[in-house]
């Protein structure tokens, strides 16, 4: 199914809009927009941020929006190239959804990932900008990453003690059970498509409490598939994403390597125009 671009006809303004006016997002390819490509948008790649973004901008004047996140950063990449980076661009609203590579590498411990955030929250809330955390999906209806479900649960329980100490905003993705559902997720397996990003924007506008037109799209039924049929697909994305994937963990490599931030400085929204 296809986005009808929902987000982008612009609300009328009105007494009651939000009171943000600089959006920054930081991360990794959660917040890239990584499975929602889309050539119009900086990065081709479009993502929840960029449709919360559009929300927002098309209920208030001066509205200005910065994309700082990189696809496959670990935290400590994180807090070390965006915090700073984004503190600078003086926003009055920031997201950050970081730690998700680390808790799915083997060995790591949620609780000391967990702290590294900390360290990035207490600097972006020190600045008096509201604050957006994410809680991590429930992966128990995924085959591929079902044994991390444990290590995800310890690891927001930190996320909802740190946003209590720091009167953050939480966007629990845990809670979000409609996306639990494979038709929701990129090829990859690993990524949302545009149907899991549109939910996650509606999730997002409901936590920060804006009002807003986007509806729930439902996506298409699963298609009917032999055993072998479905073997041969598993085979198929195995070959194209799981061996890549770990290769480049073997190597030391990221699949963010040499790619800069989509936006790097806050910039209007621009709305297309329509016929």
């Amino acid at each position: 199914m296809t986005d009808e671009d929902s987000t982008r006809t612009p609300y009328i303004p009105n007494e009651n809009a939000h009171p943000w006016r600089r959006f920054v997002a930081v991360g990794d390819s959660f917040t890239e927009g990584i499975g929602d490509p889309d050539p119009a948008h900086p990065g081709g790649h479009r993502g929840w941020a960029d449709r919360v973004a559009e929300v927002l901008a098309a209920q208030v004047d001066d509205f200005a929006y910065a994309n700082l996140a990189v696809r496959g950063k670990l935290i400590a990449q994180i807090v070390a190239d965006q915090i700073e980076p984004a503190v600078a661009l003086r926003p009055d609203l920031v997201s950050i959804c970081a730690g998700g590579n680390d808790v799915i590498r083997p060995g790591t411990d949620p609780d000391a990932i967990a702290s590294q955030l900390e360290d990035a929250v207490a600097r972006l809330s020190s600045t008096g900008a509201a604050v957006l955390l994410f809680t991590g999906i429930d992966t128990g209806f995924t085959p591929v990453f079902r044994a991390f479900r444990g290590k995800v649960a310890i690891y927001n329980e930190n996320i909802r003690a740190i946003a209590e100490r720091h009167d953050c905003i939480v966007a629990d993705q845990w809670a979000l059970k409609v996306v639990q559902d494979m038709r929701f997720f990129d090829d990859d397996r690993l990524h949302y498509n545009a149907l899991g990003h549109h939910e996650v924007a509606r999730m997002v506008l409901r936590a920060l409490n804006v009002p807003n037109e986007l509806e729930a799209m439902q996506p298409e039924p699963f298609p009917l598939r032999t055993w072998r049929e479905a073997r041969s697909s598993d085979l198929g994305w195995a070959r194209e994403h799981l061996v890549p994937w770990v290769l480049r963990r073997l190597r030391h490599q990221s699949s963010g390597d040499n790619v800069a931030a989509k936006r790097p400085d806050p910039s209007p929204i621009i709305f297309p125009e329509r016929d």
